[in-house]
């Protein structure tokens, strides 16, 4: 930061250092018109004067940039990694209630993207801007104090301008970043569960959704194009008038001899270009702004203390656990206590078996026991002492936990099971044998890579009963005293659950343990069974002491309904054998396969479809559209506001003639001064103050309409690019989706950033290119009427210019690309980290995924370190180029004068008027980076909006799946993944289901069930043979009314964050309240919501 902010403070204090030798060149010029060597002899001084400040600018500019991308790049890591391990140790209640999981994935992308830009470029050109402004007034004090002091005075004025503005922005930028988090929660939900989205056709409501939530943001950006413009409008109302008033003030010196032309112009033009470095800061403070905003939300979580971070450790567990009369409800539902009075004894070694109806509270006994929430009333003892006095690191470790739904991370099967566990403790024998006790060893050696074999986002390499085997390996490893098994073996078929069973037996053995289970055998083999209803004990005793009870106790009830169930089950199995099922099972397939859920043998709770999700991995790249990222195309897109752009590009333009037309007067000015009639002096500097005032009366209204209508182009942009790749990504086969690029928190870092970026780049970008086009267009059209000679000097060289700029631009579009990459890959450890929080914390895991998150990392800050030199040498190359090029045209200007060819007054008037375009034009090569990233971006939008889908969901030709019987069959079907296309999962597999009939698909894990149903639902399409629907080729049928006519329960249930009612009612929108209720009571849910 030190180099970084010398090379600022030198690069900002070179120009106006140029302008004072400037000065004294004009002087020059003025004092030895009559004689014409002396004249070349200094003018050719100063020329060398001009390069070694171009040298200097070099120099400095290298270490600016370099040195700032790099500090960025660091310091926005380093907030990463402390943001990242600041949510892992937060509460699980804390995302209950104060943050949501999409809101940490957001800041991990957009918020620490703003607040990187603004503490690496934004940073660095705001030193810059103020170093040239406060060097502007130095210089001009020195040269003239008078009118220093006089531009002193209207200094506070243009700071509380901008004060006003910048707080203005602020607001709305809290405003608008609140907006688009929203908006981001909703994309990520859908895309997390895209699975559950298309099989009940949630498409247009998640994008009505999606699409309202940018509306308010939308709304808030059009406010920000007001303050923008009225804020900038109003700086150079000021500015202007200021140099009115130095024009008018500084005639009066020179007239009175207190001053001569060439210093009263030094400090005229120190003024000047510290007004307008001081205008220029207005995009870094309104980049400030937004990053204050963002940084608030990062800190926020960085600087929130958890409550449970002290404790003390027991010097030996025995396992024996006590709740007393606990009391509890949900952080976020307060007033529907799920606990009342709940008092529990397990005595250590024992095993209890927890069993009640669905919503008793049974998981919500293990989340108590692991802390993830504290009760409301009432404690919890291990071995007497209550869970708040013991330090939760240390207890989490003396716990292991199996849970409902299994949850595995993208990394290999070694590194899942080491979770908890440091790896340096754990042998590779010691894992491999907790595998085999989980019956895992077995399709593990199997696997391509065996235990090195990369699982997939989410583990969906893996079938549900695969995932699940491994999730139970990995608490064994941990070897704990007390055992959580939340329906440890829901997930397995039925001889998997046998063989993990004996294990799970073996292995509790000597351990405090608690089950959840709602089958039979689980329960029969509990030392304790305990009946959970309304909030609290009912029953308590073993197997046989509550069958006792006959029809008078709860637990026998259950038992009788259980019993009962499973007799229908077996004869529902017995009658719906398949007329045909060639396809071999006898085996389960290894390798990753769609699981989109095994049926469970019991029905005691409800009938779960289990909704693991179809492969992901090392799927074939898919071919995009090449070209797509063309500004033309972006303009077709944005046509709507056409006329809006016409008239900002209107507003543009005349700001950036405006400069070009102040350069001019200045230079009219300096030739006034050196008149000889102090009369004619007086005139005409009242003339062009004059002008001054209606040209700052023309910059406030246009800069108004610059900015007012160029974001309401780049908002109503964004939202079209956000809404049409939304869009595109949910008409996607769900193949596609399976790809490791295309993960649901990789997507929705795209439809954040991509956007963004997009918005950056046509948005303000794009006005500055205007406005500096017009300036350049005049001020070369001035310079060629007053001397074609030396404007075709000074304009031979700025191909230089632009072609040192060219280099540059084509180095940092190469090494953002990567740095990109690398970042959405650590957004993707991160987010997996906080989707499955509860897991990271019941294994002590929070360091080593905050680990893999770091470790995501270092590969961008390594690069940013050699983008960083290549973009400042290449900017400094072309400064240098820059100067060089007004030593030239100074020179030639002198050998013009000197041999009559022109005189003074046109040489100054045609050099400073190209002087003031070629820093515009500098101004704008500075953008280079904003445009790199906006062209990935393009790329990126229309790569997502271009593709097309492989399965059509809105086929107008094909046929309504309107009154089906519900006949389905597969008459001699292969399936093999995309993502796995030499693994076949279904070979020549036929069979039917009956209109009417319940056909129960068993079979070991693995071996193709939830296949069918994926089949069924048309997420894959067979590489051979047919599915029928009602005796015609599925595929006939148009693709989301076969879907409305399905449906699905998953095993691993998702509520989107909306009311009961409308998570309901999700597959149907436009039923009734009446419809909703019956449905809530037919699933026995209507009495839990009505508590």
């Amino acid at each position: 930061m030190g180099v970084g902010t010398l090379g600022a403070l030198v690069h900002g204090c070179s120009l106006p250092v140029f302008l004072r030798f400037f000065a004294d060149l004009v002087d020059s010029f003025g004092s030895h018109a009559g004689d014409p060597d002396t004249m070349v002899r200094l003018v050719v001084r100063y020329a060398l004067y001009f390069l070694v400040v171009g040298a200097a600018i070099w120099a400095s500019s290298w270490a600016e940039i370099s040195c700032w991308m790099w500090t960025g790049e660091r310091q926005s890591t380093r907030m990463r990694i402390l943001y990242l391990h600041a949510a892992l140790r937060q509460d699980v209640s804390f995302f209950d209630t104060d943050v949501r999981a999409s809101d940490v994935i957001y800041a991990i992308n957009a918020d620490a993207v703003l607040v990187q830009d603004a503490i690496s470029e934004k940073l660095g050109n705001l030193i810059h801007y103020m170093a040239t402004f406060v060097a502007g007034f130095v210089v001009g004090f020195t040269a003239a104090w008078q009118l220093a002091l006089v531009t002193l005075a209207v200094v506070p004025l243009i700071a509380l301008i901008g004060g006003l503005s910048a707080a203005a922005l602020s607001k709305l930028s809290a405003r608008s970043q609140d907006a688009l988090s929203a908006a981001s929660g909703i994309a990520e939900q859908a895309l997390a569960q895209i699975r559950i989205v298309q099989a009940f056709v949630g498409e247009e409501r998640a994008m009505r959704a999606y699409s309202a939530a940018l509306a308010v943001a939308q709304k808030i950006g059009y406010r920000s194009g007001v303050a923008k413009g009225l804020g900038l409008g109003g700086t150079y109302f000021t500015v202007f008038c200021c140099y009115g008033l130095l024009l008018w003030y500084g005639g009066h010196l020179v007239r009175r001899h207190h001053t001569n032309g060439g210093l009263a112009i030094a400090t005229m033009f120190s003024v000047m270009i510290g007004g307008i470095a001081l205008g220029q800061s207005a995009p870094s403070m309104a980049a400030f702004a937004k990053a204050r905003v963002a940084a608030a939300n990062i800190f926020r979580i960085i600087d929130h203390k958890p409550a449970n971070a002290a404790g003390i450790e027991l010097d030996s567990v025995t396992g024996r656990l006590e709740m007393r009369a606990v009391d509890f409800a949900y952080p976020s539902r307060p007033d529907a206590p799920i606990l009342r009075g709940f008092s529990l004894t397990v005595p250590p070694g024992k095993t209890i078996a927890l069993v009640g109806t669905s919503g008793s509270g049974k998981s919500t006994v293990v989340s108590l026991i692991e802390r993830f929430y504290d009760p409301t009333a009432g404690h919890i003892l291990l071995d007497g002492h209550d869970l708040k006095t013991l330090k939760l690191r240390w207890l989490r470790q003396q716990i292991g936990l199996v849970s409902q739904e299994p949850t595995l991370f993208a990394t290999s099967i070694k590194e899942n099971l080491l979770l908890g566990r440091d790896s340096e403790s754990a042998t590779q024998a010691e894992m491999e044998e907790a595998a085999r006790v989980a019956n895992a060893h077995s399709f593990i050696v199997k696997l391509p890579q065996g235990y090195d074999t990369q699982v997939g986002d989410r583990g969906l390499q893996l079938s549900g009963g695969q995932k699940q085997r491994i999730a139970i390996g990995r608490a064994m490893l941990k070897n704990p005293g007390i055992l959580l098994l939340d329906e440890a073996t829901s997930a397995l078929d039925s001889e998997s659950e046998k063989l993990v069973q004996e294990a799970l037996d073996r292995f509790m053995i000597g351990r405090t343990t608690l089950v959840i289970a709602h089958r039979l055998s689980t329960v029969r083999k509990a030392d304790l069974v305990a009946v959970l209803q309304g909030g609290a004990v009912s029953e308590m005793g073993s197997h046989e002491e509550l069958m006792g009870k006959g029809e008078q106790g709860t637990y026998a009830k259950l038992i009788r309904v259980q019993e009962q169930q499973e007799a229908v089950n077996a004869a529902r199995r017995s009658s719906a054998r398949p007329s045909s099922a060639r396809n071999s099972v006898s085996s389960p397939i290894m390798t990753r396969n769609s699981s989109y859920g095994g049926r469970r043998l019991s029905d005691f709770s409800a009938a779960d479809l289990s909704s693991v999700a179809m492969g992901d991995g090392g799927r074939q790249a898919v071919a995009f559209r090449a070209g797509a990222s063309s500004f033309l195309r972006l303009a077709r897109m944005n046509s709507p506001e056409w006329g809006y752009a016409l008239l900002a590009s209107a507003g543009s333009m005349v700001c950036g003639s405006l400069s070009a037309i102040f350069a001019y007067v200045l230079s009219a000015v300096l030739s006034v001064y050196y008149a000889a009639d102090p009369r004619y002096m007086e005139r005409q500097i009242a003339k062009y103050c004059y002008l001054l005032v209606g040209m700052s009366s023309a910059a406030l209204v246009f800069n108004t309409v610059q900015h007012v209508f160029w974001d309401a182009v780049g908002e109503n942009l964004t939202k079209r690019v956000r809404e049409r790749m939304f869009a595109a990504v949910l008409r996607n086969e769900m193949a596609w989706f399976d790809a490791d690029e295309n993960s649901s928190a990789r997507v929705a870092a795209r439809l954040a950033l991509d956007a963004q970026s997009v918005r950056s780049a046509i948005g303000d970008r794009i006005s500055v290119i205007v406005q500096n086009t017009a300036l350049m267009v005049v001020a070369c059209t001035a310079g060629l009427v007053l001397q074609w000679r030396l404007a075709l000097v000074l304009l031979a060289v700025f191909p230089l210019v632009v072609g040192a700029t060219v280099l540059q631009k084509m180095f940092l579009k190469g090494f953002s690309g990567d740095l990109e990459a690398a970042h959405a890959r650590a957004t993707h450890v991160a987010g997996e980290a906080v989707a499955n929080l509860r897991t990271v914390a019941a294994f002590n895991a929070e360091r080593k995924m905050a680990g893999l998150f770091e470790a995501s990392l270092r590969g961008p800050l390594r690069r940013c370190v050699w983008k960083g030199q290549v973009a400042g040498g290449g900017y400094g190359v072309a400064q240098f180029l820059l100067y060089a090029s007004y030593a030239l045209g100074l020179w030639y200007a002198a050998w013009l004068v000197k041999h009559g060819v022109s005189d003074f007054s046109r040489a100054i008037r045609v050099f400073m008027v190209l002087m003031v375009s070629a820093n515009g034009a500098a101004e704008t090569l500075t953008l280079a980076p904003d445009f790199v990233r906006g062209g990935r971006a393009m790329r990126s939008v229309f790569e997502t909006v271009d593709r097309a889908t492989e399965v059509e969901p809105d086929d107008p030709d094909a046929a309504p799946a309107t009154g089906l019987r519900g006949e389905v069959e597969l008459r001699h079907v292969d399936l093999a993944y995309p993502s796995r296309p030499d693994v076949q999962v279904l070979r020549d597999l036929s069979l039917r289901a009956r209109a009417g009939k319940t056909l129960a698909l068993v079979g070991p894990s693995g071996c193709g069930k939830s296949s069918v149903l994926a089949l069924v639902l048309r997420f894959y399409e067979p590489t051979s043979g047919r599915v029928l629907v009602d005796g015609k080729d599925a595929r006939k049928y148009n693709l989301r009314a076969l879907r409305r006519a399905v449906a699905v329960v998953p095993q691993e249930p998702f509520l989107f964050a909306a009311s009961i009612h409308d998570n309901i009612a999700y597959g149907r929108p436009e039923a009734t309240e009446a419809e909703v209720v019956e449905a809530a009571a037919q699933a026995n849910a209507h009495r839990s919501q009505e508590t």
